[in-house]
């Protein structure tokens, strides 16, 4: 949780959002910052958002590191094989 706090901290610049959600997730927001004791439900709503950042990232390494495998593998017919390293 700290290191997530750390990073939130370089988005110092904000824009305020107005957004519409269910009453079980205003609840479920409450309940996380009491929790977790975070200060503010604009804090939780920053963590959930950096998660989801996380993820994508995540994603998109995932497919770069599958293309690199698919190149790698074009690159080993190359006659040696493992058993050789």
């Amino acid at each position: 949780m700290m290191l997530l706090s750390l990073r939130l901290k370089r988005y110092m610049t904000v824009e305020k959002l107005s957004i519409s959600i269910p009453v079980a997730t205003l609840e479920f927001v409450a309940r996380y910052q009491k929790s977790h004791s975070v200060k503010t439900r604009s804090e939780v709503v920053q963590e959930a958002l950096a998660l989801l950042r996380e993820r994508e990232l995540e994603g998109a390494y995932g497919e770069a590191s599958a293309k690199i495998d698919l190149d790698w593998d074009c690159l080993s017919s190359d006659g040696l094989i493992d058993e050789a390293w």
